[in-house]
């Protein structure tokens, strides 16, 4: 399946090419595999493909494509005929792809489930099938200086307390960072939001998300609002939308915050600037329920029309055989490796990651159903001007009025 010239001619893509090691191939073998893939994946998966190319047998060639167009890109290239044999993204879009007919079930059994994180394997089904092979895991926790803060916090309460008390001495000049912007951040104020009550999505009888059962707007989301707004621009000011993606982490490593709500992308930096940190479930409310981050899975899922009708099970064997290759992933995009083989071959050299998966105990996977596409925009704007100040049951009726629009479209 090959769309690397329609691709080339949009401009979008810069490819990069693998091939196996083997001396000769015969005819069918000589036919590339192709992966897309985004930029911030580009690196992970050129690494992969030189790996893959001597498990498969054939020529690994990966295609890069803006992340703002890669889902449509796909879904349009499988309306055409044409397109990747291979798509990498993440499994919240399981259920749109799945639902097109632009992907097939992988061969994964339930069985195996029971050899990647908890969930991992549930994210990426859609109807009962499995559609996705996991590679990496990845969700928000609590970044603490443990210069500033020495003990983890037992409670929403108690990490304000403690970042309160610094600000109050002059030591920091914020409490806590967390990313909410002008357009807000429905991914990071969910735990918080789950904690205080509120919900997206109920759940059918199979516990799979509901789009019947629509909960943006529901009493116990407006009241969980409420409880957040006390800690808005018109409370007490932790949760501002001055901070956003550009200076969320910045404001920890140079030591303005005591604490971050942030995923293994911001590990890193921390490390680079010499903070001494651990890293800690992200609180809950000490009268509320448990804090949910969401659960997000990095995939591989194979185009319905792939040129090999096989790949879908001879990839997630290698997976499942070589755990090196999920090593190899995590080396060139250090994100949580989904194969517990895996993580248990790199946790030695970077205990955060197993810190993150505790942390990511009784996470909500993320919705992979289409309908959440629909819930991201307004329900993050919502939030941003809750913080800042609006009613949260008008703000939220808004937001709900615009998702239920979309769902009609």
């Amino acid at each position: 399946m090959r769309s690397r010239l329609s691709l080339c001619s949009a401009g979008l893509v810069l490819a990069l090419t693998a091939c196996s090691a083997a001396d000769e191939v015969d005819e069918y073998s000589s036919i590339p595999l192709t992966i897309w893939a985004d930029e911030d994946r580009a690196q992970a998966m050129r690494t992969f493909a030189e790996a893959f190319a001597r498990d498969a047998n054939r020529p690994v060639e990966v295609i890069v494509v803006d992340h703002e167009e890669l889902r449509a890109s796909f879904l349009s290239s499988h309306a055409t005929g044409l397109g990747p044999d291979l798509l990498v993204g993440p499994h919240d879009w399981t259920g749109e792809l799945a639902a097109a007919g632009a992907i097939v079930p992988v061969g994964l059994e339930s069985g195996d489930a029971d050899l990647f994180s908890p969930g991992a394997v549930d994210a990426v089904s859609y109807e009962g099938e499995v559609y996705g092979v996991p590679y990496a895991t990845e969700n928000l926790a609590l970044f603490r200086n443990t210069d500033l803060a020495p003990e983890a916090p037992t409670s929403l309460e108690d990490m304000l307390e403690t970042g309160t008390d610094l600000v109050d001495s002059g030591s920091v000049s914020q409490a806590l960072s967390i990313q909410v912007g002008v357009e807000g951040d429905a991914y990071h104020i969910h735990p918080f939001f789950t904690s205080a009550g509120g919900y997206l999505f109920g759940e059918d009888a199979s516990g799979d998300p509901d789009p019947t059962d629509l909960g943006v707007a529901a009493p116990e989301s407006i009241a969980a609002f409420e409880l957040l707004a006390e800690l808005g621009e018109e409370g007490s000011g932790v949760l501002n939308r001055s901070t956003d993606s550009a200076n969320a982490t910045s404001l920890f490593t140079s030591g303005q915050a005591p604490f971050l709500v942030s995923g293994p992308w911001s590990v890193a930096s921390a490390q680079e600037e010499g903070v001494p940190f651990a890293v800690d479930p992200v609180p809950s409310f000490a009268e509320g329920a448990k804090a949910r981050p969401l659960i997000g899975v990095q995939a591989f899922y194979v185009a319905s029309g792939a040129s090999d009708p096989d790949l879908g099970q001879s990839l997630a064997q290698a997976i499942l055989d070589d755990p090196e290759l999920s090593v190899i992933l995590h080396e060139a995009d250090p994100r949580v490796p989904a194969l517990d083989e895996a993580l248990q071959m790199v946790t030695d050299q970077d205990p955060n990651l197993e810190a993150f998966q505790r942390a990511g105990e009784g996470g909500l996977p993320m919705p992979a159903i289409p309908e959440m596409e629909l819930v991201w925009s307004p329900f993050s704007q919502a939030s941003a001007d809750i913080i800042g100040g609006a009613d949260p049951a008008e703000a939220l009726a808004e937001a709900e009025r615009l998702i239920v629009e979309g769902f009609g479209e």
